[in-house]
């Protein structure tokens, strides 16, 4: 069955092929961003850069708090705050991590695979599109972001099923610059208290 597509005067399938195209082929991708979590009308802001590298790399450095860190080195996920003084490993497979759905970013990305029903109107810096998913299990309900002309990915809302929202805004976007393989390794800071939740898992 072929997914419900709408936007007057809009080819959405065309932007679609081009968002796929751009970051299926890059290897690497180095953004700048901010994060914006709400729920029940409490919000929270953080920032940072953010590096991409396939397969499943990803290093989350933040600026706002400063200090904090999330990588994936593909397997593993490690979360360290220097707020609390804690590190933590987990499996990448269960992690229920806000950042995690990003990977797409770096990923085989398949709009038709996970979405059923897309949507699109033109805003004054891109195409404003929202993908409904296929499936109702997914932990998040609805997804829209923001295109540019050459298709990349400026802005990105996803909706989850517990209401609960998260909005990036990306900036000063860099596909496939040199990233080193240490870049997504994890030490523990030092006298932190580090859980490997990984074990229980």
């Amino acid at each position: 069955m072929l997914p419900n597509l709408r936007g007057q005067g809009i080819d959405i399938e065309r932007t679609l092929k081009g968002v796929e195209n751009r970051y299926n082929k890059a290897q690497t991708l180095d953004v700048m961003f901010s994060e914006t979590y709400s729920l029940k009308g409490r919000k929270r802001v953080e920032k940072g850069e953010l590096f991409l590298r396939k397969p499943g790399r990803m290093r989350w450095q933040y600026s706002e708090p400063p200090g904090k860190l999330f990588v994936s080195d593909g397997k593993f996920v490690y979360f360290s705050s220097p707020q609390e003084n804690r590190a933590e490993k987990m499996k990448l497979n269960v992690t229920d991590d806000m950042r995690a759905p990003l990977a797409f970013l770096l990923g085989g990305l398949e709009f038709h695979k996970d979405f059923k029903e897309f949507q699109a109107k033109s805003i004054d810096d891109g195409l404003f599109v929202t993908a409904i998913p296929k499936s109702d299990k997914f932990p998040y309900s609805e997804v829209s972001f923001v295109t540019t002309p050459d298709f990349a990915i400026r802005r990105l809302y996803v909706k989850y099923q517990d209401n609960s929202t998260i909005e990036f805004d990306f900036d000063n976007e860099k596909r496939n610059p040199v990233l080193p393989e240490t870049m997504f390794r994890f030490t523990p800071p030092p006298g932190a208290e580090y859980v490997d939740s990984s074990k229980q898992q």
